[in-house]
């Protein structure tokens, strides 16, 4: 019966029975999501509602911003009347460079005024660039901030505007608030930026007239170099082809000799500065080097050998002129007169009453005649004036020449060199009368010059570098020790002759300035300048020769800078009183740190003026502290140990000290070692490691105060009270012991012969020890003797016991 059911139940239900839906949960759901729908896409709205608030808001202020910094910049960026001041300027100097090279031309042109003109040209061009980089940067900045502006306006967000009506409104009127700002702010930008534009087309116009100008001189300039001997003007006595009044020449020539030297040097500043500076010191040195001589009565009547320090005002400023003058980059013809000028008046009272009354007219006349054709140099176009002056002057200096050296009396002439440059005088002078004669002005002009400059400069580099000579000499004969290594000579090898190096250089000098005069000595010297300035490059580094010796240069400078520093710091004869070699004591007590701080200028001078990347130098480092950990500890350690003396001061400079048992006086303090020097008189050199690490007893701390005692023996039935009283009275009355604290006498024992007390007394100087102990003990015995007080010695008696003889018979 069950499996007919079970079999039943597995058959398929062929009843429908139809199912009724749930349309009320249907509704509920439909209405559910719609509203979702609904209340997600209003979310997203006033999601980006907001968004867009708060963009706007940050764009508003942004525009606010942009608008302010707008405003500041146009109140003070935008000054155009200097500008336009500046090119009129430059406009005025342009014609007044231009005259007799671009306008009033004459018949040709000539070397000098293409030389000042094209140095007069290269400034305005230099002023021009930069002026031009000045508007080319405020133009950037105008078109940044209008772009800026645009950019804040033209954001998205600020076109979402709000759905709500009263917002709408809202926002609406502070969009034309901003626009109402906004406006006359682009206005603004929009006028400055047509003005600096303005501006600009006119700078650029100066710039390319001028660029145009100096190719035209350049052009010029090389085909005087190139034809030399060119015929300019007809034979000196035809009628001129072209006339202008003479007086309106000198003007011009003056006007634009001024600019030129105002130009160079207000570029050179620093130089400039440089040479005084250098002048004041050497005039120092030389004055205290006089001053030596004359407290030694070392110094000669007639200064022979010694001429360096009869006027040191005057031999400084030759030596310093005469050397520093090289320093000038292609200084203008007015400035080169200034120096050289300046150079033979201190020379020529140099000589008043040294050289003999001959000598000194030739070197009279000579100086007359160059300062003349200095000044006809400066003339900048030819005249016909000016060609028979010059006849006439070239004419004197030939007669001049051959007299004096046929007639010279060389024997009397103290440097022989000085025929030679008179005979190459002659020479020259000879060949620009031709050349005047004969039409080639600008051939004549340079030997002209060149002749008469010779003689001059010759002269007076030779009387420098036997000044120099005599200098160094006279150090060395005042000057011992360690101070002879002050400049890296040999002194004990410098004499009354002058090292051959020395007339090298003053060849090589007279070279560079007589070349100077002649149209083809710059592209001589370009090929050489070009090797110089060149830039070269090892791996990753660029670099130039020029820059090479700049760094090299500028570090000797400070090395002997510092050593100058210490010189005079430590000078012993510069010292004339006991308060002077305290104040110098203090002074030597820093000089480390001075010449530290000089080196460490220098260093960082050097490394700028050469340009030498910083990476490079941390790379250095990096070496030298692998260096530094394998094998320079000790040295390390010694200069560390330098910098701590330098700062903590444990010992100074001429400090009285006790190192290790020996006693001396602190001599000096190096970066690495210091030398003592010991009672005996020699110089020890101790590593300031050993220095530091060393008990190191140093009186001077103290006062350069010393206690001291002294034992005596008085007999027993001596007055003790009255010894008392006259130990006193003898240390009382001795100057060189102090008063407070005060000598004290103490008894000490009972020996075995006498009655033992001892003194004890301060020194006011360590130095006075040996001496108040001699002084002391003499007086200490006269007193004894006076006051009869018996000053026992130890004594034995010796008894001899001898045995009485018998006779043997008994």
């Amino acid at each position: 019966m069950f499996g007919g059911l079970n079999l039943h139940a597995q058959k398929k239900d062929t009843l429908k029975q139809d199912q009724v839906k749930d349309s009320l949960k249907q509704d509920f759901v439909a209405r559910i999501h719609a509203f979702a729908k609904v209340s997600s896409k209003k979310s997203a709205e006033e999601f980006d509602a907001d968004k867009a608030a708060i963009g706007q808001i940050k764009t508003f202020d942004e525009i606010k911003r942009t608008m302010q910094k707008a405003k500041i910049y146009l109140k003070r960026n935008l000054d155009t009347a200097g500008p336009k001041q500046e090119l009129k300027e430059i406009e005025r100097d342009f014609v007044i460079a231009g005259d007799g090279v671009f306008t009033n031309t004459g018949s040709a042109q000539t070397f000098r005024n293409l030389t000042t003109t094209s140095k007069i040209l290269a400034e305005l061009l230099n002023i021009a660039n930069a002026r031009k980089v000045v508007l080319d940067t405020r133009q950037q900045d105008l078109n940044n901030f209008r772009y800026q502006l645009d950019s804040l306006l033209s954001v998205p967000a600020l076109f979402k505007f709000p759905k709500d009506s009263t917002t709408l409104m809202k926002y609406l009127q502070k969009i034309r608030v901003v626009a109402y700002e906004t406006t006359p702010v682009d206005s603004a930008l929009k006028q400055a930026s047509n003005n600096i534009q303005t501006l600009l087309n006119q700078v650029n116009m100066t710039v390319f007239k001028l660029q145009s100008s100096l190719d035209e001189i350049e052009s010029y300039q090389k085909d005087m170099a190139k034809h030399t001997y060119k015929r300019e003007f007809d034979n000196i006595w035809a009628p001129p082809a072209y006339y202008r009044p003479f007086g309106e020449i000198l003007e011009f020539s003056k006007t634009k000799g001024l600019l030129t030297l105002s130009f160079y040097a207000e570029n050179n500043t620093g130089k400039l500065i440089m040479l005084v500076l250098l002048i004041v010191t050497s005039f120092v040195y030389l004055r205290s080097l006089k001053n030596i001589y004359i407290e030694n009565k070392l110094l000669k009547p007639d200064f022979d050998g010694q001429l360096v320090l009869r006027y040191p005002a005057l031999s400084a400023i030759l030596i310093v002129v005469s050397l520093f003058q090289f320093f000038f980059i292609s200084p203008p013809f007015i400035l080169n007169v200034i120096f050289w000028v300046a150079s033979c008046i201190s020379l020529t009272i140099i000589f008043n009453k040294y050289v003999n009354k001959y000598w000194m007219r030739v070197w009279l006349i000579m100086v007359v005649l160059f300062i003349i054709a200095a000044i006809v140099n400066l003339v900048l176009q030819a005249s016909r004036i000016e060609r028979w002056f010059m006849l006439m002057i070239s004419i004197l200096g030939f007669v001049a020449g051959l007299i004096t050296l046929i007639k010279g009396r060389r024997e009397e002439l103290r440097e022989k060199w000085i025929i030679w440059s008179i005979t190459f005088m002659v020479l020259l002078e000879f060949a620009a009368i031709l050349a005047n004669v004969f039409g080639r002005h600008n051939l004549a002009k340079t030997l002209f010059i060149s002749g008469f400059l010779n003689v001059v400069i010759a002269i007076v580099f030779l009387w420098t570098v036997r000044l120099i000579n005599e200098g160094l000499f006279l150090a060395f004969n005042v000057y011992s020790g360690q101070d002879r290594k002050l400049f890296y000579l040999n002194f004990e090898r410098v004499g009354k002759k002058a090292p051959m190096l020395f007339y090298v250089l003053l060849v090589i000098g007279w070279m560079v300035l007589f070349g100077r005069n002649f149209p083809a000595f710059n592209y001589l010297s370009t090929p050489l300048q070009n090797f110089f300035s060149q830039d070269r490059t090892l791996g990753g580094y660029t670099f130039s020769i020029y820059n090479l010796v700049l760094f090299l240069a500028i570090m000797l400078i400070s090395v002997i800078v510092s050593k100058i520093v210490s010189f005079f710091a430590s000078d012993r004869h510069l010292v004339s009183g006991k308060d002077d070699q305290q104040e110098r004591q203090g002074i030597g007590s820093w000089l480390l740190l001075v010449r530290i701080s000089i080196l460490c200028i220098g260093l960082f001078l050097a490394i700028a003026a050469a340009g030498i990347p910083v990476d490079r130098i941390t790379i250095v480092l990096g070496a030298l502290g692998v260096g530094i950990g394998f094998g320079l500890q000790t040295l390390v350690n010694n200069l560390v140990s330098g910098l701590i003396i330098a700062f903590e001061k444990p010992v100074n400079v001429g400090d009285i000290v006790e190192i290790g048992g020996q006693g001396g006086k602190m001599k000096s303090i190096g970066f690495r070692s210091s030398v003592v020097s010991n009672w005996d008189g020699a110089d020890v050199v101790m590593p300031n490691g050993d220095l530091l690490n060393s008990h190191l007893i140093n009186w001077s701390l103290g006062g350069n105060r010393k206690r001291m005692s002294i034992m005596i023996g008085i007999a027993y039935d001596s007055d003790l009270e009255k010894c008392r009283q006259i130990l006193i009275g003898i240390l009382d009355s001795d100057q060189r012991i102090n008063k407070n604290p005060g000598p004290v006498v103490q008894f000490e024992q009972f020996s075995n012969s006498a009655i033992d007390l001892r003194i004890y007394f301060w020194t006011k100087h360590i130095a006075d020890i040996a001496a108040t102990r001699s002084d002391l003990i003499m007086a200490i015995v006269d007193a004894f003797k006076t006051n009869g007080i018996v000053m026992p010695f130890p004594q034995q008696d010796i008894y001899l016991h001898t045995p009485e003889k018998t006779d043997p018979e008994n």
